[in-house]
């Protein structure tokens, strides 16, 4: 007897003669029970001579009316569901990534009697120890790994990501190696670098797409090991103290130029009508010619009197 037809006489003693009535014209369980077993056979990895990796995350998905009619029966659906998954895994040496779990969801664009199964590999994730993942916990930390969903802080100095008991963050992924791969967290003066180190694995580390031993990871980066994936994020930005603003010139709307120095330092610059100092000459005169009876700076005389050995052409008032 094959696991379909065991499970079709399980719901048959389980449902009552209500529920059969309910599945005439809609979707039948047993189509939904195959269609999970062609998604576990065609996603099927082979991890070793004996061994083949299958997902554990199904969704099944189905039109307005068919969803109306399941939701009462789709906690029990799914048990038994499941129930089939395993048996069917036990007779073809599958391993799961995790956990199943079968959800049932709906969809406008089916129409009743149709249907669609979507599956992901979703391993369980044993977070550091003492680590807590709180709202402001995350939003503290430089540095955020995320999951499988979950946001997981990352500080210094770092930690080690694999399957066996020692490592800091345990993915139970039978793709993952005991000791996989290693995040250090190095703090700079304004930002932080996450450096990747694989350290030995067997399957290998890639980032974006690129299998790596050794890489500097930047916002946003997908790390693959094994079947899980994993994204790296900088939720404080680049700039964690940010310099003082320099003085804004309300004028130009701009950066206010560095004010130069008096010349003199006894008396400061003398201010014209409009506001702006007046000029000064290298020798600190002022800009404007002297007034009549006026006394210039040494070897200077007034109009009225005979030019000193400093006195400069008359061109320069033009």
């Amino acid at each position: 007897m094959s696991a379909l037809q065991r499970f079709e006489q399980r719901l048959e003693r389980l449902v009552t003669g209500t529920f059969a009535r309910v599945f005439r014209s809609a979707v039948q369980p047993v189509e939904i029970a195959a269609a999970l077993q062609r998604e576990v056979d065609n996603s099927a990895q082979i991890l070793s001579r004996n061994r083949r990796l299958v997902p554990n995350s199904f969704q099944v998905e189905l039109s307005p009316a068919d969803h109306e009619r399941l939701s009462p029966y789709t906690g029990m659906l799914a048990a038994e569901l499941t129930d089939l998954l395993r048996q069917h895994a036990d007779e073809q040496r599958y391993v799961f990534t995790g956990p199943i779990s079968i959800t049932f969801q709906e969809r406008d664009n089916l129409t009743t009697g149709r249907f669609r199964i979507t599956s992901q590999a979703m391993a369980k994730v044993t977070p550091v120890e003492g680590q807590r993942l709180t709202e402001t916990a995350v939003r503290r930390a430089p540095v955020i790994l995320e999951v499988n969903g979950i946001q997981h802080p990352l500080e210094p100095p770092g930690m080690v990501i694999g399957r066996g008991t020692e490592s800091d963050l345990r993915v139970n992924d039978p793709g993952v190696s005991r000791r996989h791969v290693e995040l250090r967290v190095q703090p700079g003066r304004e930002d932080v670098t996450v450096i990747l180190v694989d350290l030995g694995s067997t399957n290998g580390t890639r980032v974006n797409g690129k299998r790596v031993q050794h890489a500097t990871l930047t916002d946003n980066a997908e790390i693959h090991i094994g079947n899980t994936v994993m994204r790296l994020r900088h939720p404080r930005g680049h700039a964690s103290n940010p310099a003082q603003s320099p003085p804004m010139d309300y004028r130009t709307r701009g950066p206010a130029p560095p004010a130069d120095p008096p010349p003199n330092p006894g008396s400061p610059p003398r201010r014209s009508s409009g506001g702006s100092p007046e000029p000064r000459r290298p020798d600190g005169s002022s800009g404007r010619p002297p007034g009549p009876g006026s006394q210039g700076p040494p070897g200077r005389q007034g109009p009225s009197g005979p030019p000193g050995p400093n006195t400069p052409s008359a061109n320069w008032m033009r």
